[in-house]
């Protein structure tokens, strides 16, 4: 008589016909025969993991909120529109108001709906009903309204900046979309460190868009459940750099162009003009950010094989992402700086990073640039010019443009802001963990 088969060996092989079935239904199967009489050894059995379809857009409820808080704040008729109605970002609005437009170029890719793009598919699209939203965007230029209300923060004129954000958070408190998540689906850019500056405490619950978490409290924002952006760059992209030899086209070692005088983490500024001035291959310039000056800074960072980027009022500034666009490596000195799109991208593939201590060290950061092999060098450069293509902002929006991954972020934060929603409306006592 045949033995009974031990126990072992049927979980043995039950285990291994899951493992097949599971094969099975994840892959693709091909059957090819060469011929009309093919017999079964001569098919060929192709396995092709199945491509998953890409994700859908994320479904957003727009606030029709009045032109005053928005693009009322813009200098605006006189300089056109920019396609379907939609104003233009002014030419004249440069500097630091065109750094923080991240509210604008959101708010512009809401625009005209549909699923896809003129360039391709979308990561968010307007959707008129807001029962089918995912999320909620508050189209409220914060950045621009604290630069256009009062020269600075003691200014009388910055009167006009809170009374919008009193206005605001009393249309966002009466709606019932904001009253059953507590705001926290609502979507809203902050992007300069001063935006929403009077009343940001009451919304600390949303998903906040912003450039760094310098003057951020920890109860207000985090990576848990905001989105870091990149600022908008000043400079020009750098579109047909494709030189012979690379390296050799970009003489200058390293540069820096901006305001050397800085509070806070900034002070290291004026710490390394006085170790890197004068040094051979640097350019160290103190500077300002008017026309003159970003024509200088792009000539600089092009012909340049690194740009320095130090902290300054707050970690992250619009030098880095200039830096990108220019195809200048960054080199990155700060010590609490948080960076967009990191989840996607590995930014040790095309930057270098120092603390502020190594940086002070003499003749350190500039020996470690000096010792690149100029293969490294090369091969970051390419990199960094394959990766520029995702801090751009336009509009009508492109595939993998800043603003869809800017929209991409928001979509990952989405799983944790339904938890957060459905435990608070069964918890007797919230968060008793």
């Amino acid at each position: 008589m045949m033995a009974a088969p031990s126990s072992r060996a049927v979980a043995i092989g039950g285990s291994l016909l899951l493992l097949l079935v599971f094969a099975l239904s994840s892959t693709v199967i091909y059957l090819t025969s060469s011929g009309p009489a093919a017999s079964p050894s001569s098919i060929l059995l192709n396995l092709r993991p199945a491509k998953c379809p890409p994700a859908p857009p994320l479904r957003v409820f727009m606030y029709d909120l009045p032109a005053r808080f928005h693009v009322a704040m813009m200098t605006t008729a006189a300089n056109g529109s920019g396609g379907e109605g939609f104003p233009a970002w002014p030419p004249s609005a440069g500097g630091i108001r065109r750094q923080h437009s991240v509210e604008y170029w959101m708010m512009a890719s809401l625009q005209g709906g549909g699923g896809e793009g003129k360039f391709g598919a979308r990561e968010a699209v307007r959707v008129a009903d807001p029962e089918a939203a995912e999320a909620f965007f508050v189209p409220f230029f914060s950045s621009l309204s604290f630069n256009v209300h009062g020269r600075n923060m003691t200014d009388p004129d910055t009167e006009a900046d809170r009374l919008l954000q009193v206005e605001l958070i009393d249309v966002l408190w009466k709606s019932k979309y904001w009253q059953r998540s507590a705001g926290r689906d609502h979507v809203i850019p902050m992007h300069h460190p001063n935006a929403f500056r009077f009343l940001r405490d009451m919304v600390n619950a949303s998903v906040l868009i912003v450039a760094d978490f310098g003057r951020y409290t920890q109860e207000l924002a985090s990576l848990r459940k905001d989105v870091v952006a990149p600022y908008v760059h000043v400079v020009d992209s750098f579109i047909n750099d494709d030189p012979p030899d690379p390296f050799e086209a970009r003489p200058t070692l390293l540069f820096f162009r901006g305001r050397t005088v800085r509070k806070a983490e900034g002070k290291i500024r004026a710490k390394l003009a006085k170790i890197l001035k004068d040094k051979d291959g640097v350019r160290f310039e103190d500077s300002l950010a008017t026309g003159e000056g970003i024509n200088t800074s792009t000539e600089g960072m092009r012909s340049s094989k690194f740009c320095l980027h130090p902290a300054g009022d707050t970690p992250s500034s619009c030098r880095l992402f200039d830096a990108i666009v220019s195809h200048c490596i960054p080199v990155i000195v700060s010590s609490r700086i948080e960076l967009p799109f990191e989840d996607e991208i590995d930014y040790s593939e095309f930057s270098l990073f120092f603390s502020v201590e190594e940086a002070l060290k003499p003749d350190y950061l500039l020996d470690q640039l000096r010792q690149m092999p100029k293969e490294k060098w090369v091969e970051m450069w390419s990199k960094l010019k394959n990766v520029s293509s995702h801090y751009e902002f336009q509009y009508p929006t492109r595939k993998g443009d800043a603003v869809n991954m800017i929209w991409r972020q928001v979509r990952h934060k989405i799983p944790a802001v339904n938890l957060a929603i459905h435990r608070n409306r069964r918890l007797k006592i919230p968060d008793w963990w």
